[in-house]
């Protein structure tokens, strides 16, 4: 997967807009990057150890530093900032957004949580 072309954090620090090439821009909220972190204290180290992540509506993206030439790191202002968001993880966040939000939101349905 190649980088994208260009990351951009919106004023309020609550939105990612992502322009890979030859793609249109995906726009990620800070919530749903933080619920979805590709760390472990989210994921596990195994599928059935993933967590759901409640109480996020309001959390901001901090900073972004980059990791290498294939991913970046993102620090959230509730002090998250161990996952690491690989080009090709994000590209996948990008295109499958409803879906991946819509299972979020069932989730947190199904086990009486809320987005704070």
């Amino acid at each position: 997967m190649t980088a994208p072309k260009e990351l951009r954090v919106s004023k309020d620090r609550k939105m990612l807009t992502i322009t890979f090439p030859d793609r249109q821009p995906y726009e990620l909220s800070a919530e749903f990057l933080r619920v979805v972190s590709p760390s472990a204290e989210v994921q596990g180290h195994s599928p059935e150890q993933r967590i759901t992540v409640p109480g996020k509506r309001n959390v901001a993206i901090m900073s972004i530093d980059p990791v290498g030439n294939y991913a970046i790191r993102i620090a959230f202002d509730d002090m998250h900032d161990t996952g690491i968001f690989s080009w090709s993880y994000l590209e996948e966040l990008g295109r499958d957004k409803d879906e991946r939000w819509n299972a979020y939101l069932a989730e947190l349905a199904e086990k009486g949580l809320s987005r704070g």
